[in-house]
């Protein structure tokens, strides 16, 4: 099996001791490298080809937000987990819609980052819908009614198909989960996904979760629309 390959970057050695420590004890990951700021991600992604990195938000220079802003705007992408000492952070939910897949908070016990990581790898995000929806009301404010009318139009791009399949995902479903409610094959289901992140612009399911909860669809019942 291939191992994952991890960078690490956060500006406390310590933190990236410990973390290269707890990572370093899973098996089927590699730590590739390790950064103490921002402004040497890039350079390090391009020597290092990493899987996922595991990114601090709070750098002296350039911080984790801007790091993972100018990493997901990169073709081939490595996968982004932020980590956070706060729950409910507009710079963590700016990450997000930047495209990190997911984030931990500094204090999640050490396997629950582990399996942050290896869940991102494989392409799963690391974010309950629970989580989400509390990110996203701690950012409701004067913005709201903009981003609403802009989520909107944009979600105008999907067919009727594509949209419930986006409110199954914007709801935390599996692609099995989806399948049920829609009578769909998880194939035809990941081919719906892929189809939508691609209309949309977007780069993973945190993304399309954040774009239907902004446009006001997540009430919407996931149900059989034929």
């Amino acid at each position: 099996m291939t191992a994952i390959r991890l960078l690490l970057v956060d500006d406390d050695p310590l933190v990236r001791a410990g973390l290269a420590l707890m990572m370093g004890g899973a098996d089927d990951i590699e730590i590739v490298g390790e950064a103490a700021d921002g402004a040497e991600v890039e350079a390090l992604v391009d020597r290092t080809r990493p899987d996922v990195v595991l990114m601090d938000l709070r750098m002296p220079s350039v911080d984790g937000l801007t790091a993972t802003e100018r990493l997901r705007a990169r073709e081939k992408a490595p996968q982004v987990v932020v980590l956070t000492t706060f729950h409910a952070d507009e710079q963590v939910l700016r990450a997000l819609r930047a495209g990190a897949a997911g984030f931990v908070l500094k204090d999640t016990p050490p396997a629950e980052i582990v399996d942050a990581v290896r869940r991102v790898a494989a392409g799963d995000p690391v974010l309950s819908p629970a989580v989400t929806r509390r990110l996203m009301a701690h950012a409701a404010g004067s913005t709201a009614d903009t981003r609403h009318a802009r989520a909107r139009a944009r979600v105008g791009a999907l067919n009727d198909r594509e949209r419930e399949v986006a409110v199954a995902v914007g709801k935390g479903l599996s692609n099995a989960e989806i399948g049920t409610g829609l009578f769909l094959s998880v194939a035809t289901v990941k081919t719906h996904v892929s189809r939508i992140l691609a209309k949309l612009d977007l780069n993973n399911r945190v993304q399309i979760a954040l774009l239907m909860h902004d446009a006001g669809l997540l009430d919407e019942p996931v149900e059989n629309g034929n």
